[in-house]
């Protein structure tokens, strides 16, 4: 059976090697796009006002790198 490449904030953000509050400025900035690098969870009952967000950890991957590469100020952004 394959692995999901969907994963919770704190997962991805540890697998990515970034914090949590960097991958929600990306997310909010529109680094990463809703619906191709992230989207709301659907394992656990939220706030629909605050949903749990998961991330398509290969998808995100190849964006930080793409703006890594292209854009350095991606790293100087403050979360």
């Amino acid at each position: 059976m394959k692995e999901s490449q969907w994963f919770s904030e704190k997962e991805a953000s540890n697998r990515l090697g970034v914090t949590q509050s960097k991958l929600r400025l990306w997310r909010e900035v529109g680094y990463l796009k809703p619906g191709t690098h992230w989207r709301s969870s659907p394992y656990e009952e939220s706030i629909p006002w605050q949903p749990s967000v998961i991330y398509h950890l290969r998808w995100c991957k190849e964006v930080i790198e793409y703006w890594r590469n292209k854009d350095s100020a991606l790293e100087n952004i403050a979360a």
